[in-house]
């Protein structure tokens, strides 16, 4: 069975490191983790999308980018 993850999980790990010590409360930012990889599920569910990468490690890569470079969020 080939994996279909095509990011690395030493980056992945190094992310949600960095989202933990950027937070003040790491039962929150597990919390805020949890509930996108939620809703991205039911987005993707809703779309019928297969989705290529699982939802909890699309939030971790989301969020963390969100983190290091605030202008992706907008104005």
């Amino acid at each position: 069975m080939q994996k279909r993850n095509s990011f690395d999980n030493t980056q992945l790990m190094y992310r949600a490191e960095d989202l933990i010590s950027a937070a003040s409360n790491r039962y929150r930012i597990t919390v805020q983790v949890a509930n996108r990889a939620k809703r991205r599920r039911y987005e993707d569910f809703e779309n019928g999308d297969d989705p290529i990468m699982k939802p909890v490690l699309r939030a971790i890569i989301e969020m963390s980018d969100e983190l290091t470079q605030p202008e992706i969020i907008g104005e």
